[in-house]
């Protein structure tokens, strides 16, 4: 099949967006933003109900947040290790997760060789062993400061629309990510954002039956960055065959 112009930019463009875990310090316009939402805006939804709310926190309000996860992180660091903690009672955990899904929940069997495929490549870009922990911890702290990025963002499901909902939020942050990067703008997905919810109630009116699903980082890429390098695997869609 020959391709027209517009078919290879767009194949260009898809290719090119990768997940960026360091950026520079350099706040995003804020007409590139709106134009940015403004497209995501146009990504398709179950019915047309958009079941999702976004939350995004740029400036002091993101520092505040950045501080707050950074301190529930460290708090739950043992915890984190003894994943049968976060089945306790939420009035009995101390530090431990308060989000709405969980996140410390194991992989199913089937999905986890290419969890620890991509683990072993951003740990071993970072340098950092196998058994080294603390190396992790350090890893793994640097996603609950959405990398430094000047736009930590947050995303809500309507509980009652899910798993709708949710396939809505799918299509709108790569809509949100693909605008941004046709202007410059990277971006990467932070679930580990969700392990905790009040940090973002302290700092936003959450309506109603609204659930914490992803975070998400905006900014520009630091290029001098190892871990900028890093290229997760792409395997093709798996089809499945007709019987």
């Amino acid at each position: 099949m020959v391709l027209n112009e517009e078919m290879k930019d767009f194949s260009a463009l898809a290719s090119s967006r990768r997940s960026i875990r360091a950026y520079v310090d350099r706040e995003i316009p804020a007409d590139v933003l709106e134009a940015i939402l403004a497209d995501a805006a146009t990504a398709p939804s179950w019915s047309n109900t958009r079941a999702f709310r976004v939350a995004l926190a740029t400036g002091e309000r993101a520092r505040r947040l950045r501080a707050e996860y950074v301190r529930l992180f460290d708090q739950s660091l043992e915890a984190q290790r003894n994943k049968d903690a976060a089945a306790a009672p939420k009035d009995q955990r101390s530090g431990l997760p308060d989000g709405d899904f969980p996140v410390w929940k194991r992989y199913p069997e089937e999905v986890r060789p290419a969890q620890i495929e991509v683990a072993k490549l951003l740990y071993g870009i970072c340098g950092v062993e196998r058994h080294d922990y603390e190396g992790r911890d350090r890893v793994n702290r640097r996603n609950v400061v959405a990398f430094d990025a000047p736009v930590m963002g947050f995303v809500f499901v309507h509980e009652e629309m899910l798993p709708w909902s949710a396939m809505d939020v799918g299509f709108m942050l790569q809509t949100l990510f693909l605008s941004a990067k046709s202007r410059g703008v990277d971006s990467c997905a932070v679930g580990l954002l969700s392990t905790w919810r009040s940090p973002v109630d302290d700092e936003f009116e959450v309506p109603e039956h609204y659930k914490l699903i992803t975070g998400f980082a905006l900014g520009y890429a630091d290029a001098g960055a190892p871990v900028n390098s890093m290229a997760a695997p792409r395997p093709p869609i798996q089809l499945l065959e007709g019987k």
